[in-house]
């Protein structure tokens, strides 16, 4: 799934394609909008909310589309677009103006809503990372709502920061030392202030750039230290960086993790070798402290 600088990056393409003219094509291919029309709207702005992306009209209504794992928003010139593009069983929304053409394809969400009623829709996300609502000390005192979660969960819901995926969640724990499955209520409360500022400054510098890298290169196979990185040695330790689902059930996600540097195995209760992934009982690792 695309992550906040992602996501933020598409809805400023967006805004700077189609904010300002009024909307010449509107065809949204959505069972409950297919008899929506949009056409003479204008677009006052599109913007990011976390992962998801709201673009306002000047009617008083915002089009929302979330990308979930598959999908995004191109731009192309509406004098180049192709009738074969427009005919793809992949779009879900085209939205022209005389200049710039959008294509959504594969998209996993799209609604229409008041725009004073955007709330529905966002509202139960947490401080959003790159917006200007961005507030560390409220995503703190959100993670420690669940003292008994693992650290590396908690920092995946959005409900508690919005914007921090699998990449940046696996970065951030990785610099700042700790373990993805330590219980939060185990870290102390500058860790976890380390950790929540990392996350903004990484997500920060990597909505201005192509590539998303932690390291500072953009080589291909040189930008994580962590993520993506299983069996691979640590580039700091030169142990083998490991990787274990993480989360509750039906909402597990990849957690990429180096044992030497970050204190331990990830999911096991016995001491014993790493088990694949999704198997295996879902404990914290006793005794465990972060660093």
């Amino acid at each position: 799934m695309p992550e906040g600088d992602t996501v933020w990056r598409t809805a400023h393409r967006l805004d700077q394609a189609l904010a300002g003219s009024p909307l010449l094509v509107a065809d949204l291919r959505w069972p409950s909008l297919a008899t929506t029309d949009l056409r003479g709207a204008t677009t006052l702005e599109v913007i990011s909310r976390g992962k998801h992306i709201l673009q306002r009209l000047d009617t008083g209504r915002t089009l929302h589309s979330h990308l979930r794992m598959e999908g995004q928003w191109r731009v192309e010139a509406t004098p180049q677009v192709t009738g074969r593009q427009l005919a793809g069983d992949r779009v879900r929304a085209v939205l022209g103006t005389a200049d710039w053409t959008a294509l959504g394809l594969r998209l996993g969400m799209l609604d229409l809503v008041p725009t004073a009623e955007e709330r529905t829709l966002v509202g139960h996300l947490g401080p959003d990372l790159l917006g200007p609502d961005w507030d560390a000390a409220l995503a703190v005192a959100n993670l420690r709502r669940e003292p008994g979660r693992a650290l590396g969960a908690a920092l995946l819901d959005q409900r508690n920061l919005a914007g921090i995926g699998t990449l940046w969640a696996a970065e951030s724990l990785f610099l700042e030392g700790l373990h993805p499955w330590t219980p939060v209520g185990e870290v102390d409360d500058a860790a976890l202030a380390g950790v929540v500022e990392r996350a903004h400054r990484l997500l920060g510098a990597s909505r201005h750039q192509a590539v998303q890298t932690s390291t500072g290169s953009t080589r291909r196979g040189e930008t994580s230290y962590a993520h993506a990185r299983s069996g691979r040695p640590c580039r700091r330790c030169g142990g083998s960086i490991r990787v274990a689902m993480i989360g509750e059930p039906s909402q597990e996600r990849t957690m990429f993790y180096c044992p030497g540097c970050q204190g331990g195995l990830g999911p096991t209760d016995d001491g014993g070798p790493q088990r694949p992934l999704g198997s295996g009982p879902r404990q914290t690792r006793a005794g465990y402290r972060p660093r």
